[in-house]
C-alpha cells in the first residue's frame, strides 16, 4: 500500500499538460476561398478541385473530422482534483453551543486511473478522429467524382448543341436545294413544305439542346454550392484522358473507401483496449488538514477510496467492443474485395467503350457523311428522292449523337476508374 501512495502521489506531482491535436479533419476549411477566373474556360481539374474544397458536404465533414480531433485532445486530459471544506461540531448544545469547538476540515483528492485508462482513452479518440478524417475523404471523393460527371456531362451537352446547330443549317441548305428544284418545275410544292417542317423541327431542337447546357452548368455549379453559373464553360476536349496513360492495373490500396474500412477497425481495436482495461477499478487518493478550534490544535489525514470490482468488471463491454472489431475487419475484407471487382469491372467497361468510340469514329461517320452527301447531290440532279436524302440526314445525325455518347460513356467510366484508384485527376489531397 505505501508503495501504491507514493506513486500515486508521484502521478500527482506531473504537471498537466495540454494533449496535441491528431488530425485537423481531412484540409483545412478556408474561410477567404480564392477566387476563381469566372470568364475562363472550365477545365476537368479545375471543377474537381473546386468541388474538393467548396462542396459543403466536404466542408461538413472537415469540420466534423475536426470536432472528432478535439474529443480526443479531451479524452487525453487528466482527471481534475476535488477541494472539499468541512465544518462541525458548532452551534449546537452543551458544549458545543457557538463556535468555540468547532473543527474544520480541507481536503484535497485525486482519482487516478489506473490500467493505463487516460492513455487508452486517448488512442481510442486518436483513433476516432482518424476514422472522421478517412470519412472526410471519402466524401471528398464523392464530391469531386460527381463534379467530374457533371463536368463531362456539360462538355456532352455542349457537342450535342453543336450537332443540333450543325444538323439545323444542313436542313436549311437542303431546303435550299428543295426550293430550287420547286422552282425549275422538277420537284412538287409539297416537298418544300416537308423540308421546311424538318428544319424548323431541327432549330427547335437546337434551341433544346442549347437549354440543357445551361441545365447541365447549373447542376454542376451547384455541386460547390453555387446558385448561378460563376464559370466558363469548357472548351470541347475529345481526349480528356487520353494523354494521362493507363490506370487499369493500378492497385485500389489507396481508396479513401478502403482507407476508412481499415481505419474503423483500429478505432474498434482501440475501443477495445480501452474497455478492457475497464476491469482494473480506479483509485481516489486524499489528503488534508483538520483544525481544532477549542484547543487550537491542527492534524493530517489522508485517505484511500478503491471501489472494490465484486459485481461488475466491464467484462460485456469488452466483450462487445471485441465483437465490434471482429465486424470490423470483415467490413474491411469485404470492401477490399468490392473495390477489386468494381476495379475489373471499370476497366471492362472501358475496354467496351473505347472499341464502340472507336468503331463510330473510324467506319460509321465517314459512311454516313458519304452517304448524305451522295443523297443530297443525287437529289439535286433528280436521282433520289426527299424521303432518302431526309433518311441519310437524319442517319447522319445519329451517328453524330452517337459518338458523341460513346465519349462521354468512354470519358465517364475512365473518371470512375481513376477515381477509385486514385490516379489523375484525383491523386493527392486538394487543398
Amino acid at each position: 500500500m505505501k508503495l501504491l501512495l507514493r506513486g500515486a502521489v508521484a502521478a500527482l506531482a506531473l504537471p498537466v499538460m495540454a494533449g496535441a491535436a491528431y488530425a485537423d479533419g481531412c484540409g483545412s476549411v478556408p474561410v477567404d476561398q480564392p477566387e476563381f477566373n469566372h470568364t475562363s474556360p472550365l477545365t476537368l481539374e479545375a471543377a474537381i478541385a473546386r468541388a474538393g474544397r467548396s462542396a459543403p458536404e466536404v466542408q461538413r465533414a472537415v469540420l466534423e473530422a475536426r470536432a472528432v480531433s478535439a474529443e480526443a485532445d479531451q479524452a487525453g486530459r487528466r482527471l481534475n482534483p476535488t477541494l472539499s471544506l468541512e465544518t462541525e461540531n458548532f452551534a449546537g448544545t452543551g458544549s458545543l453551543e457557538g463556535f468555540d469547538a468547532f473543527e474544520t476540515t480541507a481536503v484535497l483528492s485525486q482519482t487516478f486511473r489506473l490500467g493505463d485508462k487516460r492513455r487508452l482513452a486517448e488512442q481510442a479518440g486518436r483513433a476516432r478522429a482518424a476514422l472522421a478524417s478517412a470519412e472526410c475523404n471519402v466524401q471528398r471523393r464523392e464530391v469531386q467524382t460527381l463534379a467530374g460527371e457533371l463536368f463531362l456531362e456539360l462538355e456532352a451537352a455542349l457537342a450535342l448543341a453543336d450537332v443540333a446547330d450543325a444538323s439545323a443549317e444542313l436542313a436549311g441548305e437542303l431546303a435550299s436545294v428543295v426550293k430550287s428544284r420547286v422552282d425549275a418545275g422538277a420537284a412538287a410544292p409539297p416537298e418544300l413544305s416537308r423540308a421546311k417542317s424538318e428544319a424548323a423541327s431541327l432549330e427547335a431542337e437546337a434551341d433544346a439542346a442549347r437549354g440543357q447546357v445551361e441545365a447541365s452548368a447549373l447542376a454542376l455549379a451547384s455541386v460547390w454550392g453555387s446558385p448561378d453559373i460563376d464559370f466558363g464553360l469548357p472548351i470541347a476536349n475529345r481526349d480528356t484522358f487520353q494523354r494521362r496513360g493507363a490506370a487499369e492495373a493500378a492497385a485500389v490500396n489507396e481508396n479513401p473507401r478502403l482507407a476508412a474500412a481499415v481505419a474503423n477497425r483500429k478505432a474498434k481495436e482501440a475501443e477495445t483496449h480501452f474497455e478492457r482495461a475497464g476491469a482494473l477499478p480506479d483509485i481516489t487518493v486524499s489528503a488534508g488538514l483538520r483544525r481544532f478550534e477549542e484547543t487550537g490544535d491542527s492534524a493530517f489525514l489522508a485517505g484511500v477510496s478503491v471501489p472494490l470490482p465484486i459485481f461488475d468488471r466491464n467484462e460485456d463491454a469488452t466483450r462487445a467492443a471485441r465483437f465490434r472489431t471482429e465486424g470490423a475487419e470483415l467490413n474491411a475484407r469485404a470492401v477490399e474485395a468490392r473495390l477489386r471487382a468494381a476495379q475489373s469491372s471499370l476497366a471492362a467497361r472501358v475496354r467496351a467503350a473505347t472499341s464502340r468510340l472507336q468503331r463510330l469514329e473510324s467506319e460509321a461517320l465517314p459512311l454516313a457523311e458519304d452517304a448524305y452527301a451522295s443523297a443530297v447531290e443525287g437529289y439535286r440532279v433528280g436521282k433520289f428522292d426527299l424521303t432518302a436524302t431526309l433518311d441519310a440526314r437524319r442517319s447522319l445525325i445519329q451517328t453524330r449523337a452517337a459518338i458523341i455518347d460513346a465519349r462521354l460513356a468512354l470519358q465517364t467510366q475512365t473518371l470512375r476508374l481513376r477515381a477509385l484508384i486514385g490516379a489523375a485527376p484525383f491523386e493527392g489531397e486538394v487543398q
